[in-house]
């Protein structure tokens, strides 16, 4: 299979871009286990939203760029094992003081491949789930797809469920890249799939892209945003491809191979021709990687995230599963992350919690305002009221630089990313850490 390599600039190194949270997890540590026990067992007086998340770590085949905790190799036993042990976990912190009385503001079933699951299988998950805790108040429930394991009655259950926002991961459409890079499914079973998910009735139904997968081009790229605003999904998210160590591309490239994966720079310039793309069919950006449409498929706006804008504002989030991430009144924890580790903790009736890191009032700080920055903008006025921080003087010399790099401006009590900041926000968000964290993140 012959491949086009782009050669215009210099390839994507090897490290993580991506700034999922703060401060990062390398700081995380499993002498702070306690922190994350009391945490637990201390009653909140004013609770933060609560949310949950459900990993699901079973996946056909693992992508090329992939570094998550996933499996390829379990059979139907032990994904059962699997599912029990989430289900008496997902019980356990029901008894907790912290969580005792409290709802779930979202849930998000990650993977992995959630709908790897057969249809037999969720509906025993959420049988078993359903047993100790429920999400009927739930303001959003999320689930992530996979094309090629879809069936249409498959869908329907997810919908039963009481799953108001699919995400498909569609990635790319043409076959070449999708087999070169890993992916399990084709595009024939995108549009397969399609039918099914609108007619189910979804609330919200997003697709996610990746632009800058190996082997891409500027006209392959182009066919992409067309058939993506073809569906005319309710959301769209783009990522831009990285190379984080543990991936089968990472090796490869370590090894003295080339992964074919593009620039920054052209990878920015792929972002913002769909970005422009879909502002013109009528969508708005909603952050650094997300498109929503003025009207979902059910009439009302789509533009609220509640899994993401709850968790970049502070929520509290239960991440149950190998390896989950969980985020409770101030401390971060990680549960396990090997298979036997895990199974073992629950099998104990403990929590399977691995590694922590409680936050000083500063770093909790840092963290809404470095998450909140994808967005696109900096309100003082939301951390003025919860953090008693004037944040544009606190971090003058962040703002000031973004500001003299043609990244950002001020806008009065706000100040706002420009396109080419957005474009590139998690390369900036490193400015505003600490200074023990600053160093070892990349920055293209």
């Amino acid at each position: 299979m012959q491949l086009d390599i782009l050669s215009d600039a210099a390839p994507t190194e090897i490290g993580s871009y991506f700034v999922a949270n703060y401060p990062p997890f390398h700081a995380w540590r499993p002498e702070h286990v306690p922190a994350a026990l009391s945490a637990l067992a201390t009653p909140r007086p004013q609770p933060a939203p609560l949310g949950l998340y459900v990993h699901i770590p079973f996946c056909r085949k693992r992508c090329k760029f992939c570094y998550f905790r996933v499996y390829t190799d379990k059979n139907a036993e032990q994904v059962e094992t699997y599912l029990d042990a989430l289900a008496r976990e997902i019980a356990l912190y029901k008894r907790r003081a912290a969580l005792a009385e409290r709802e779930f503001e979202f849930v998000y079933f990650g993977g992995g491949t959630p709908s790897f699951l057969s249809t037999a299988q969720l509906e025993r998950l959420v049988e078993r789930i359903n047993r100790s805790w429920r999400w009927e108040a739930a303001r959003e429930v999320t689930f992530e797809c996979e094309p090629g394991t879809l069936k249409e009655n498959k869908v329907r259950t997810i919908r039963r469920i009481g799953v108001t926002r699919l995400s498909l991961g569609v990635e790319h459409f043409d076959d070449e890249i999708l087999e070169h890079n890993g992916r399990a499914h084709r595009s024939a079973e995108i549009h397969r799939a399609w039918d099914w998910i609108r007619s189910a009735g979804f609330d919200q139904v997003n697709i996610d892209l990746i632009a800058g997968l190996a082997g891409e081009t500027d006209a392959k790229w182009s066919d992409v945003v067309a058939k993506a605003l073809a569906l005319a999904p309710d959301s769209v998210t783009i990522y831009q491809m990285e190379l984080p160590r543990n991936t089968t591309f990472s090796r490869e490239l370590r090894a003295g191979g080339g992964s074919g994966v593009a620039s920054w720079e052209r990878k920015r310039a792929w972002v913002e021709q769909a970005f422009r793309a879909f502002e013109r069919a009528g969508y708005t950006v909603s952050s650094a990687y997300t498109l929503v449409r003025s009207q979902s498929t059910a009439g009302a706006s789509p533009a609220n995230f509640v899994y993401r804008d709850s968790l970049w504002r502070g929520a509290d989030m239960l991440g149950t599963g190998v390896a989950s991430f969980s985020h409770l009144g101030g401390v971060h924890f990680q549960n396990a992350d090997q298979w036997d580790d895990y199974l073992a903790a629950v099998d104990g009736d403990a929590p399977p919690i691995r590694r922590a890191l409680p936050m000083t009032p500063r770093q909790r700080l840092i963290r809404e305002l470095v998450l909140q920055l994808k967005l696109g903008r900096i309100d003082a006025e939301y951390f003025r009221a919860k953090f008693e921080v004037e944040i544009i003087s606190e971090f003058a010399a962040a703002f000031d630089s973004l500001c003299r790099d043609g990244l950002a401006a001020p806008d009065g009590d706000r100040v706002t990313l420009t396109r080419a900041g957005l474009l590139r926000v998690d390369a900036l968000l490193p400015r505003f850490f600490e200074p023990e964290f600053q160093n070892g993140t990349a920055a293209p």
